[in-house]
């Protein structure tokens, strides 16, 4: 004798014997993606973000470089990169001043104190060999970038270039080193170097800068000497 089957109930629903069976299962929670990448904030992130950007910089160029590998590089957010900085542009800026005002400081006590020229030559390059052995990376970057930034520096009384100017016309005023144009010595005197901080950085020069100040000052103290 064949069984009966049992007929749905009216309302339509299945029949089941658990409780709930018949609600929807919950949906899965779904981290955001800005979630997943956020990191903790640094108390103090302008020193790393400033060192994670001289690093770029300096490899890549400022054009090349982007707020977030600056960030990434830093291991901070980008967000706290745009509380110290409105962007990479002036973050690139305030580091190439950084070193350019440094050197007008430098040039101006060591070429404006008492001693004879020579004396005042070597000081002179011996504390720009300094400055730059002191953080090669950041005096790289000033180096790299003078066509960059320059501009952006309008000739004023103490800015490096303006200071050994105005230091060698005095020279020549009181009889210390020939007459000549003031501005030409000063660029080849600067040159000479700069010149060789460039080669530094190509590693086409040894050691660091202060082991050949020595050599530089007796070539600067040629190129004011010279007729």
């Amino acid at each position: 004798m064949a069984r009966k089957s049992t007929p749905p109930k009216s309302n339509g629903k299945p029949a089941g014997n658990g409780k709930g069976a018949g609600k929807a299962a919950e949906k899965p929670t779904v981290t955001k993606p800005e979630e997943a990448v956020r990191r903790p904030r640094v108390r103090d992130a302008r020193p790393k973000i400033e060192r994670a950007a001289l690093e770029l910089f300096v490899n890549v160029g400022v054009d090349a470089a982007t707020t977030r590998e600056i960030a990434e590089s830093a291991q901070v957010s980008e967000g706290a990169l745009y509380r110290h900085y409105k962007g990479k542009d002036e973050l690139a800026l305030a580091l190439f001043m950084e070193t350019h005002n440094r050197l007008s400081a430098m040039l101006a006590e060591a070429l404006g104190g008492s001693g004879s020229l020579d004396e005042k030559v070597h000081a002179a390059v011996a504390a720009y060999c300094a400055l730059a052995d002191e953080d090669f990376l950041l005096f790289s970057f000033h180096l790299v970038s003078l066509n960059k930034y320059l501009p952006y520096d309008r000739r004023r009384e103490d800015d490096p270039v303006s200071i050994t100017e105005r230091i060698i016309s005095g020279l020549m005023d009181a009889g210390v080193i020939p007459k000549g144009d003031p501005a030409l010595k000063a660029a080849m005197a600067l040159g000479v170097v700069m010149q060789a901080g460039q080669n530094k950085i190509y590693n086409r020069l040894p050691g660091p800068l202060s082991r050949h100040a020595p050599a530089l000052a007796r070539a600067v103290l040629a190129v004011l000497k010279s007729t």
